[in-house]
Formats: C-alpha cells, sequence, structure tokens
C-alpha cells in the first residue's frame, strides 16, 4: 500500500511539473504596484498589456495582496497600462524579445486622481467578491447596511459567511481566528472586539485567506500552522491621520448602548483606542443576513470593555500589540427537555429549569516585536499576559422520569411539590434542586522567541524558536443540592434514604508549566524544491490539589463566601495530582514549488513521556505511559490562473487519553454522576482530507467556490454508562469506540448581472454524520449497546440584489432540511425543515436620511413537539438623518423584532440523547442612537471626510464616490 501511494503521488507530481512547464517560449512583465503617498501596495489593481497597434487588451490580469502583479505573453512589443479606481492611471511601453524574455517594471507609484477625489462620480459598479489565488477579496462599497453598523453586520451579508449567537465567524466553512487591518494584527486573538466596535464606513475591502505562521512566512516553509483572517484594508485616504466614532444610544425596557473609537493611521504606523458598554448582548443592528437564523444570544448580557492596539514599522523593526480590558455580567435562564437513550428499549427523560448569574473579568495584553538586523536574519518575540477571575452563582430544579411525562417543560415546572397529582409516582424517578456558588482566578504570562538565519543560497535556512508558559489558577466553590428519590423500593428504607441532602465546599488551587524548543533547517535540493528538518522538545507539568469538605445539612448556601466554613474534609473525594509530559517531535517534510505548482509532503514522528503522581483516600500511585505517534502531511496547490486555485491537503492527528481517565479510580463527587478511569484506552486519531477549488472571471464578476473535507476517527473515545434507573444515577466511564466520521460539502456562486446593478449569490451546503455512542443500563450488567445515529444535512441560500448608487433592493431566502435516523429509538427518527423567505432595502433619501428594513418569515416544521414547529414573522427597521458640516453626525432610530415574534429556542440531537432549551434572550425594543464621525487628515489627495458623500454610513453599493 505504501509503495502504491508513493508512486501514486510521484506519477501525480511528474504530470503536474509536465503541464506547468508547457507553453512554449513566452516572455513576462512583472512588477508591484504601489500608492504614490504611502508607499503602501494597491490591491487589485487592473494591469493590462495593450496592443501598440490599435490598443486591444492582449492580457490582463489584477495585482495581489502585496500589490504584486506578473503577466505571461509572446515576445513583442506592448503598452502596459495600470489602473484603480481613484487613481491616475500608469502607461509604459515594454518591449520583449527572445533574447529578452522577462521585464520587471520594479515599482510603480499610482498618483491619487485630483477630479476624482473632487466628488466625481465613476460609473463603474464596484464588485460584491474577487479573487486572487487562495484569498477572497470583498468590496465594502457594495454591500449597504445600515446607519452606524459594525464590521459583524457588513460580514453577515458576504457570501458564504456565516457569524453564530457567540460570534464565532466562519467563511465558507473555515473559522476565523483573528482579525487584522492592513495586514497587521488587531487586538491578538479576540476578533469579537473588531466585530463589535470597527464601524463600517472605514472599511474598503475585507480579504479572508490563510496566514501562514511566523515559521513558514520568514522561512518560505510550510509548516501546517495556518489560521484564517480577515484582513481588513481602510478607506483610501484615512491613513494619514486622526479618525474616529462615537455611538451613544438608549431604548425601551432600560436597554443602552455606547461606543467610542479613536484611530491614527499614518502610513505603515496604526493607533487604536476602543471602549463600549451596553446591556444589548452586543447584537448591533440584528437585520436581515439572508440567511436563516433563530433567536440571538442566550440570556441578558452587560458587556464594558476598553482597549488599545498598535503597531509601527521602520526598515528594520516592526513592532505591534494590545491591551484590553473586559467585564462581563451575564444573566441566563433556560429551560430543557431532554432524553437520554439508556438502552435499545428504554429512555431517560429529563426537564429542568436552570438559572445562571456569571460575571467575568479579564485582561490580556499581547505584544510583537520583528527586528531584522540584516537582511539575513530575522528575530521575532511575542510575549503575552493575561488575568482573569470570574464569580458565578447557579441554580438547577430538574426532574428525572423513566418514561416520557407528556407534558410541557412548564407544566411540570409549574406543579412543584404537587407533581404527583400530575404524573403517576411510578414514573417519576427523582426530583433535584441544587445551587452553587463559585469563585475563581487565573494568572497566566508566557511567550515564544524566534531566531531565523538565511544562509546565502535561497532557500537554506536555520531558525530556533522557544516558547515559555505559566499559568497560576485557583478555584473555589459552594454547593447544596437536595435529591428527592421516588423509585427505591426497599421495605426498609427510611426518609433519609428517600432523600438525600448534599451541602459541600471545593477548593482547587493548580499551577501549571510549560517550555518548549524547536529547531529547524531547510536546504534546497534541486531548483524549487526544499528539504526541511525539525526537532521540537516539549515539557510540561502540572500540580493540583483538591480538597473537598462536606458542610453540616443545616448549612445553607447564603453564608458562602466570607462565612465560617465548619466543614469535614472528606479524604474520598479529596485528591492531589502532579503531571509531567515529555514531547520529542522529528519532522521532515519535501516542498516542491513551480511557477503555478505547490506540493508539501512530509512526516512528523513523536515519541512521548508522561508521568501521573496520583493521590487520593487510600490510593498513592504513579503511572508511566510512553506513546510513539506518527502523523503524515499532504498538501497540494495548482493555480491555474491567478484567480483560479485548485488545493488538497491531508492531515493525520493523534490525540491522547488524559492522565486521569487511565487511572482506576473512582469520582464520587456527584452521586449521582460518578466517573471511572479505564487503564486500556488507547490513543484516537483523526484523519482530514480536504479539497478547496475557486474559480473567478473579473472581467464578468462571476465566480465559484467549492470546499469538501471527509474526517474519520478510528479509536475515537466515548463514554460507556451505567444508568440506575431507581436513582437516575449513571457511572460512566471513557472507552474506545470505531465508527465516527463525517463528510463536508459547499458550493458557493457569484454572478453580476446587467452592468453588475443585479447580483445573484448563493450558497448550498451538505454535510453527513456518523455519530456513534455506547449505551446501556443496570439490567444489562453493564454489556452496553452501541448505537448509531446517522444525519444528512442539506442547506441552500438564496439572495438577489438591486443596488444603484442611492438604492439597495434584496430578496433572500434559506431551506435547511435534516434527515435523521436512530439505529435504536426509531421514534426520534427526524426529517426537520428549517427555511425562511424575505427582502431588505436601504434607501438613501434626499436631505442626508436614509432608511433601512428587513423583514423575514421563519418557520420550523417536522419537530415530534408540536412546539417547535413554529412561524415567527421577523421585522426591523431603522431611520437615520445626517446633519452637520459633511455630515459628521447621525441621528437613528432602531426598532428592533417590531412584531414582537422571535423567540429562542434550539435543539442538539447525538446518538446519546436529544435535548430542546429555551433561553431568555432580549426581543423586541426601540433604541436612538447618536453618532458623531471625527475626521483630521492630513497631507494632499487624503481623501474627504467619513462623514461626506460617498463614505457616509449607508453609501454602499452602487457608483463609488471619491
Amino acid at each position: 500500500m505504501k509503495r502504491f501511494l508513493l508512486g501514486l503521488l510521484l506519477m501525480v507530481g511528474v504530470a503536474i511539473s509536465a503541464f506547468a512547464q508547457s507553453g512554449g517560449s513566452r516572455g513576462s512583465v512583472s512588477g508591484t504596484v504601489i500608492d504614490k503617498g504611502d508607499n503602501s501596495p494597491v490591491i487589485q489593481a487592473t494591469v493590462q498589456l495593450l496592443s501598440v497597434k490599435d490598443s486591444s487588451m492582449v492580457v490582463g490580469n489584477v495585482t495581489d495582496l502585496n500589490g504584486h502583479f506578473s503577466l505571461s505573453v509572446r515576445p513583442g512589443k506592448y503598452l502596459l497600462k495600470i489602473s484603480y479606481i481613484g487613481y491616475s492611471p500608469y502607461f509604459k511601453q515594454i518591449v520583449l524579445s527572445r533574447n529578452n524574455l522577462r521585464a520587471n517594471v520594479g515599482k510603480v507609484p499610482l498618483e491619487a486622481d485630483a477630479i476624482m477625489l473632487a466628488e466625481a462620480v465613476v460609473v463603474a459598479e464596484a464588485p460584491e467578491v474577487t479573487a486572487a489565488e487562495d484569498t477572497l477579496v470583498y468590496n465594502s462599497s457594495a454591500y449597504r447596511v445600515p446607519e452606524g453598523s459594525a464590521l459583524e453586520e457588513l460580514v453577515k451579508k458576504l457570501p458564504g459567511a456565516e457569524v453564530d449567537e457567540n460570534g464565532k465567524i466562519t467563511i465558507n466553512g473555515k473559522e476565523i481566528k483573528k482579525i487584522m487591518i492592513d495586514g497587521k494584527e488587531f487586538f491578538a486573538d479576540d476578533p469579537n472586539i473588531a466585530m463589535k466596535n470597527l464601524p463600517v464606513n472605514i472599511i474598503d475591502k475585507v480579504r479572508a485567506y490563510d496566514k501562514q505562521s511566523d515559521l513558514a512566512r520568514v522561512t518560505g516553509i510550510d509548516d501546517g500552522e495556518e489560521e484564517t483572517v480577515l484582513d481588513l484594508s481602510v478607506k483610501p485616504g484615512m491613513n494619514k491621520g486622526w479618525f474616529g466614532n462615537v455611538d451613544l444610544a438608549a431604548g425601551t425596557k432600560d436597554r443602552y448602548s455606547g461606543k467610542i473609537m479613536l484611530n491614527r493611521f499614518v502610513g505603515n504606523n496604526q493607533f487604536t483606542v476602543i471602549g463600549s458598554m451596553n446591556n444589548v448582548n452586543d447584537n448591533g443592528y440584528p437585520g436581515g443576513g439572508g440567511g436563516f437564523r433563530w433567536g440571538g444570544q442566550n440570556g441578558l448580557t452587560s458587556i464594558k470593555m476598553g482597549g488599545f492596539n498598535f503597531s509601527t514599522q521602520s526598515e528594520k523593526l516592526e513592532t505591534g500589540g494590545s491591551v484590553n480590558y473586559n467585564y462581563k455580567d451575564a444573566d441566563i435562564i433556560s429551560k430543557q427537555a431532554s432524553e437520554t437513550f439508556v438502552s435499545s428499549a428504554s429512555s431517560s427523560f429529563k426537564n429542568a429549569l436552570t438559572s445562571n448569574r456569571n460575571k467575568t473579568t479579564s485582561l490580556t495584553a499581547d505584544f510583537r516585536i520583528e527586528w531584522k538586523p540584516d537582511t539575513m536574519t530575522t528575530v521575532i518575540v511575542r510575549p503575552r499576559l493575561t488575568y482573569g477571575k470570574d464569580n458565578n452563582g447557579s441554580g438547577t430544579h430538574s426532574y428525572t422520569f423513566n418514561q416520557d411525562p407528556g407534558y410541557s417543560t412548564d407544566e411540570i415546572l409549574n406543579a412543584g411539590d404537587n407533581l404527583s397529582e400530575l404524573i403517576p409516582e411510578e414514573n417519576i424517578v427523582n426530583t433535584i434542586l441544587r445551587n452553587s456558588l463559585q469563585k475563581g482566578s487565573d494568572f497566566n504570562v508566557g511567550g515564544s522567541a524566534m531566531i531565523n538565519r538565511r544562509l546565502g543560497k535561497a532557500g537554506r535556512n536555520i531558525t530556533f524558536r522557544g516558547t515559555y508558559n505559566y499559568t497560576n489558577s485557583s478555584s473555589e466553590q459552594f454547593s447544596e443540592s437536595k435529591t428527592e428519590y421516588f423509585q427505591k423500593t426497599e421495605a426498609d428504607l427510611t426518609e433519609a434514604d428517600l432523600q438525600e441532602i448534599l451541602n459541600r465546599y471545593i477548593t482547587t488551587p493548580t499551577l501549571n508549566y510549560n517550555y518548549g524548543t524547536r529547531f529547524t533547517y531547510s536546504e534546497p535540493i534541486f531548483k524549487g524544491g526544499f528539504l526541511q528538518f525539525s526537532y521540537n522538545f516539549q515539557y510540561k507539568r502540572s500540580k493540583s490539589d483538591n480538597s473537598t469538605y462536606t458542610m453540616p445539612e443545616d448549612w445553607v448556601i447564603s453564608q458562602g463566601f466570607g462565612g465560617d466554613y465548619m466543614g469535614e474534609l472528606d479524604t474520598q473525594n479529596s485528591k492531589s495530582a502532579q503531571y509531567t509530559y515529555y514531547n520529542h517531535q522529528a519532522d521532515i517534510s519535501l516542498r516542491w514549488i513551480r511557477e503555478k505548482m505547490r506540493l508539501n509532503v512530509g512526516a512528523s514522528f513523536q515519541p512521548q513521556k508522561s508521568k501521573l503522581t496520583y493521590k487520593k483516600d487510600q490510593l498513592d500511585t504513579a503511572t508511566v505511559r510512553r506513546v510513539f505517534n506518527f502523523t503524515p502531511t499532504f498538501d497540494f496547490r495548482y493555480n491555474f490562473s491567478k484567480t483560479s486555485q485548485l488545493r488538497i491537503t491531508y492531515r493525520g492527528r493523534s490525540s491522547q487519553p488524559s492522565m486521569t481517565d487511565l487511572l482506576p479510580v473512582e469520582d464520587t463527587t456527584d452521586p449521582l454522576n460518578i466517573r471511572r478511569g479505564n487503564p486500556g484506552l488507547k490513543p484516537a486519531f483523526t484523519n482530514t482530507f480536504m479539497a478547496f477549488y475557486n474559480t473567478f472571471n473579473t472581467k464578468t464578476q462571476r465566480g465559484i467556490m467549492t470546499h469538501f473535507r471527509f474526517e474519520n476517527v478510528m479509536n475515537s473515545i466515548s463514554n460507556r454508562s451505567v444508568y440506575d434507573q431507581s436513582t437516575g444515577g449513571t457511572i460512566t466511564q471513557p472507552d474506545n469506540i470505531n465508527g465516527n466520521w463525517n463528510l463536508f460539502g459547499i458550493l458557493g456562486s457569484n454572478t453580476a448581472l446587467r452592468n453588475k446593478k443585479y447580483t445573484i449569490n448563493t450558497f448550498t451546503m451538505a454535510r453527513y454524520n456518523n455519530i456513534v455512542s455506547y449505551m446501556s443500563d443496570m439490567q444489562s450488567q453493564g454489556l452496553s449497546d452501541k448505537n448509531k445515529t446517522r444525519q444528512l444535512s442539506l442547506s441552500e441560500r438564496l439572495r438577489g440584489t438591486y443596488r444603484n448608487d442611492w438604492w439597495e433592493f434584496s430578496l433572500n431566502g434559506s431551506l435547511a432540511y435534516t434527515h435523521s435516523r436512530n439505529s435504536f429509538k426509531e421514534e426520534n427518527n427526524m426529517d426537520t425543515y428549517q427555511f425562511s423567505y424575505g427582502a431588505s432595502t436601504n434607501v438613501r433619501l434626499p436631505w442626508s436620511m436614509s432608511l433601512a428594513t428587513d423583514i423575514s418569515q421563519n418557520s420550523r416544521r417536522g419537530y415530534a413537539d408540536a412546539s417547535m414547529n413554529r412561524d415567527e414573522l421577523i421585522w426591523n427597521a431603522q431611520i437615520s438623518q445626517d446633519f452637520l458640516k459633511g455630515n459628521a453626525a447621525t441621528v437613528s432610530i432602531q426598532f428592533y423584532d417590531i412584531l414582537r415574534n422571535q423567540s429562542n429556542i434550539s435543539r442538539v440531537i447525538s446518538a446519546a440523547m436529544r435535548s430542546d432549551t429555551e433561553y431568555n434572550a432580549i426581543y423586541s425594543y426601540c433604541m436612538i442612537h447618536f453618532i458623531y464621525r471625527l475626521n483630521l487628515f492630513g497631507g494632499k489627495g487624503a481623501g474627504p471626510r467619513m462623514g461626506g458623500p460617498g463614505f457616509g454610513p449607508g453609501h454602499g453599493p452602487g457608483p463609488r464616490r471619491f
């Protein structure tokens, strides 16, 4: 099998190389287009070679993210033309001969067109999206959003983009890990800061691409540690001075919101100060994203944050970093109805009401220094510090049944102590009343340092990288619970046996240390071929002490923190552990680069050693584990053109079970959820295969993108549970299981019609999950059944838009279908539909007034619970008025969920359970906003004020104005 794969790989490589090098004697014209004012690269500039005879275009393309271009053409005389909206065109004569097939024009500075900057209207419509290799470029001016909107509302409108209720961003199925501005990191690893605070009206373009790690970027050797980012570019002229934004709002139901942002962008230097506070879950304007979306964020949340971000760049030194403070107070109430699949013949049903009040405070400082003392050496240092603390309270009232109670969650919760009058006692397993208070703190300091040295020959590098991380955390928790049992039937049981009161105090301090070193050497072995060797050593040490105390039965949780702790040490559940980990990793990879092709194949060898010293009650043990992991990698890219690319990747990843899961010990901290270790656990191994293809026609503004992923997990770690029908409790033990795999595919297209005034976007997604898990009950004496759930999900989103310079109108619709089959519980087989259709419009009226509104009908069908099958007609609206000189200020009134139909219900189903949950949330209300924009640009041709024509909020689509 290995020989077959190796032979196939070699044949593919030879065929691709032959294809890439075919084409006869052709020359090339290359260069880099920059802005004459600040020397920044001009992205997506049009580059053409024209015939000298009749000025017809012979070949053309657009510049990439670095402003670079390269055109392939036969020898001859040509006229090079470079143009971009807002700049004067550039012309240069080019001559290529058989003796001189290459012409590099170097840096081409484009000068701002004074006529265009004087409010001239350019007839061409701004395209919604373009592509350059594996980068998607979205034009902000092609998407109209309501006045004062933050970046999140623009991202929701991008084809293939999704933003869930927790702020997670995905573009074409890839999660966005970082936001950047003009190629520089913005508030490190917290994309939500930019999403919630950056106003749309400063953004020119949004680029989505896979950003390489520092090591791969400096050495040119791919290490597989990519992260998908959104890279924003500010509008022309805004990188020459100060600009800012103040947004204050007040609304009904005591809602408030306030944001302030101040920026100074001068050339390659950036400085930003941000502050905000609100109690509206930071939702921004909830307007029509064109996709199906039930509810909003869970709970009622108030947020206060502030921070600054900076970056500087000179010839040899780049610096950057951010400091961010965040406070969040979340009041979350949920009602839940769930079914746990105990065996093929029975299930456990639960209804619960949970109330949480979670307060968290965090401070993060993250910095970056990149120094190039000479052309051969690069030094990168990234220090990081975080501090956080939390104060959480929780209360739960739950009811467990051995049969479906047949009543709604509200009816069960309202029954209270009279539950047995509603449901026969033989169907009730237990009722639990539980409250808890928890405080914790976490201090972390760490960072990395990397030194890379090029050794003369192109591609020959030597790199050293070191990492360090220290964490000191602690937590305290008080809990009280009262459990009433209904199915304990022995005759000699007392009332105390049928009612269990458990009061506890638990304290857990933890220390973690993590050190790592990595040495990398790359060597060119043939033209375009590089061999890379890497050695990585990692050491981890973790120490924790868990002390559990049993409090008296008459103790109440209100005596919590600050009280007199008169508990008794629970030696059976108190424990201490010290964990040490040694990992040696040796990597070898081959990278082969051609003009249009890149191939990277490699393998990683990882001998590991772990040691756990564990003390609990009478157990005092030291366990050592040695593991050897082997993981291959494969990455192939082929560029058919600058706007068309195929990429195929494979990665294998091994993951080890936790050391405590391997210990033959039992944790009885929660008597109804006992957990046992399993010394026989094996490591899990995940295979991931991905393929990505995109093509885009710049002239017609039509493009297609597709992404496919297959993933399977061998020896996946699942849970084997034994269920006690008399108490409703479970004893859970981790165990390996095979059969978990999934397929995922998406297809997106963007089509422009009739002079690009009409656009049609489609986004099709298909997912198939094969989910397996163990089930068991007390009667089967631990002989578990394997349950399988097969789930097929299909969805389609369609949006058609008409836009001109003052009006945008969109029709949108979506359909999501789920086909779910359970091997044991046929009654949980589902064929469900979620569909949505509606319209949105954004109109720029005379007198600097604008109107935005959207309305959508959201429906659900096919759920067994009739309350889940519902229709919600959601209508939002906003009216805005600009005023003051240059339209620097805006007053807007926003109406959310005018018809008061919105709900917040979610369903989760797996091979082990089904759960329906309804949360409290912020629904119908109204807010009045006052927005003021500060603009102090300097220098010639700096551009108009943001509030002026073409740059004011709502001036998105249509002819671009400068």
